[in-house]
């Protein structure tokens, strides 16, 4: 029984998930962040080009 509990105590492979989960999380906060504010400088500049067809 006390091997099992020091086996589990020094298992770490549910830690380096959830690190490479944080990981991916900002990596996604990272790009939905670009994605966004790529998308507000190409809505000016069509409406810029827009406004200066017509």
């Amino acid at each position: 029984m006390t091997t099992l509990i020091r086996r589990f105590l020094q298992d770490d492979k549910g830690a380096t998930a959830i690190e490479y989960g944080l990981i991916a999380a900002g990596i996604s906060v990272a790009i939905i962040l670009a994605v966004q504010t790529l998308g507000t400088n190409l809505n000016t500049t069509f409406s810029s080009v827009s406004s200066a067809l017509k």
